[in-house]
């Protein structure tokens, strides 16, 4: 039997040993590719580099891979146990229109416990449809796959008239039991058939890993059309569909992740910050790991992970020449938050969400402005009947919107607070990053026309054709100007829309507000358009993260 002694963990690198809140296996990244609701019923593999399949687990606290068995094949699917349907290569848990084969959840169980996987899967091949199965914790094995429990009863009936020869000549009667589906089971096929390969059930405590065999290179394996490094763990705990987790070496991890949330073309010491940032996040204290038993996500909800598919050599250099580098403040993992660009200035932590972090605090950038940046510039209409549908929308009680304005902004100038008011008079505030989702800016450095405020005047368009003024600046029938007081006053223009100008010259209507901005993102932390241009200008990695983390220092794990 081919054995695979997992040196791909092995061989890593020593945990990082900083004086920071460490975890058991922290050079080890779990990272959930498809769970909760886009959980899959069934996941194929394929080798791209290497060939075969060790079988096992992932250890809870050590994330070391404990193996039990291996596979020669090359193309195999995890799918969840029970009545597997197939159609056209693909596994389903609900008959198709049109149904090629059917794996029943229903099957025989020998008595016979092995001690190993090898004596399990040596019996098995000498029975009809037999394979192996390790279920919970004991080398089994089954035969058959019956959609109703009567067919695998009769099944049990003829198999214990057969006899299988074991390694050391004695014959052995094939007597078993009927098993029943598992909430928690998987089942291992070659991909696309009604082979059954192995079954794997530990009732939830434990979940089934593959480490994929590369043989004297590292193992590089497709799935779902990207490749990826590492071994899978598939989770079951509760039922339902496989939660899909890449169990990964942590620069491996930074690989898949450097190519898809920056440029692989940009020069390579924005890269290797990149690197840097993309490392040290993912060490920080998980939001994911109590629901799902992983560190990050693949997604922006974390940071973009897609496996090798875009990994080039100066991706990869930039991993290696930072290997093992972690940005820390006080001893600790600083929060790395990165941004596209800020538009100008970055923004402390508590003014965007509510943690004030001592590194991550707002400043002048004066490198966006030295690069190239596409779309850097934007511009958003809304009609005060948009902007009163959209606050609705998103759940603030407010009537018809007839001004709106910044009423607060941060010392470098980002949006802090917006004021809404309705015809009736009553008013919303929005503070710190709701300003930019619930108006779909794309970043927090923007300004407000054309919608009053500021305890100037606002134009009230259910006085349309004519519009109240507060504040404004009157003209007398004498010609005197003059700062008008109270009262009324009205403006009727030659095409029948109130319209009038602010001192300073800025055109307001009733229409509703413009939106004009700088940057893309939240603005907190690094800026990779910013990292980029401080890169082209000859700076290192190690100058762009001490500028946008204030006061941290970089460190190499052991």
């Amino acid at each position: 039997m081919k054995k695979f002694l997992c040196t791909f963990f092995l061989c890593m690198l020593t945990a990082v040993t900083l004086n920071v809140s460490a975890r058991a296996g922290e050079d080890i990244i779990k990272a959930g590719l498809y769970f909760g609701d886009k959980a899959l019923y069934s996941a194929n593999l394929q080798n791209d580099i290497g060939s075969g399949y060790a079988l096992g687990w992932f250890d809870e606290n050590s994330r070391q891979f404990q193996e039990i068995g291996y596979l020669e094949d090359e193309k195999i699917s995890m799918t969840a146990g029970g009545t597997i349907y197939i159609s056209g290569g693909a596994y389903s848990a609900s008959r198709p229109g049109k149904v090629d084969g059917v794996i029943g959840g229903y099957q025989v169980q020998l008595e016979e416990v092995f001690p190993s996987f090898e004596e399990a899967s040596y019996a098995a091949e000498q029975l009809p449809s037999g394979f192996p199965a390790f279920i919970n914790n004991q080398y089994r094995v089954r035969m058959g796959g019956f959609t109703a429990r009567e067919d695998a009863e009769t099944a049990a009936a003829t198999y214990a008239t057969q006899v299988w020869v074991d390694r050391y000549g004695m014959s052995r009667a094939a007597s078993g039991s009927v098993t029943v589906p598992s909430s928690t089971g998987v089942v291992v096929t070659v991909t696309g058939t009604e082979e059954v390969l192995f079954a794997f059930d530990c009732s939830g405590a434990k979940s089934l890993g593959i480490m994929p065999d590369g043989g004297r290179e590292k193992a590089r394996t497709w799935f779902k059309g990207y490749r990826w490094y590492g071994g899978f763990e598939y989770r079951r705990s509760t039922g339902g569909n496989l939660n899909v987790i890449n169990v990964v070496e942590l620069d491996d991890y930074v690989r898949g992740v450097l190519p898809y949330e920056m440029s692989p073309s940009w020069p390579l010491e924005a890269l290797k910050a990149q690197a840097v940032c993309a490392r040290t996040y993912a060490l920080l204290p998980s939001k994911h790991y109590g629901s799902y038993r992983f560190d990050v996500c693949n997604t922006i909800d974390c940071q973009v992970y897609q496996g090798t598919n875009l990994s080039s050599a100066l991706t990869d250099q930039a991993v290696d020449e930072t290997a093992g580098v972690v940005a820390l403040y006080g001893g600790k993992y600083a929060e790395t938050y990165y941004c596209s660009a800020n538009g100008g200035a970055s923004e402390a932590s508590e003014n965007v969400w509510s943690n004030p972090l001592p590194y991550l605090v707002g400043k002048e950038d004066p490198y966006e402005a030295m690069t190239s940046i596409p779309d850097y510039h934007y511009t958003i209409h809304y009609t005060y009947s948009q902007l009163s549908k959209r606050l609705k929308d998103k759940g603030y009680s407010i009537g018809t919107v007839c001004e709106a304005y910044v009423s607060k902004t941060t010392p470098t100038g980002n949006v802090a607070e917006i004021t809404f008011k309705d015809t009736a008079g009553k008013t919303v505030k929005l503070t710190k990053e709701a300003c930019r989702w619930t108006l779909d800016a794309k970043s927090m450095r923007f300004t407000i026309s054309g919608g009053g405020g500021g305890g100037s005047w606002f134009v009230n368009p259910s006085a349309s054709p004519l519009s109240v003024l507060k504040e404004a600046y009157t003209i007398s029938g004498k010609g005197l100007v003059g700062l008008f007081g109270g009262g009324s006053a009205y403006v009727i223009t030659s095409s029948g829309t109130s319209e009038v100008k602010q001192s300073g010259g800025s055109t307001y209507s009733e229409d509703g507000i413009t939106i004009t901005g700088t940057g893309w993102g939240h603005g907190v932390g690094m800026s990779q358009y910013g990292a980029k241009a401080m890169a082209e200008q000859g700076y290192t990695y190690e100058d762009i993260l001490t500028f946008y983390y204030t006061g941290i220092t970089l460190d190499q794990a052991d």
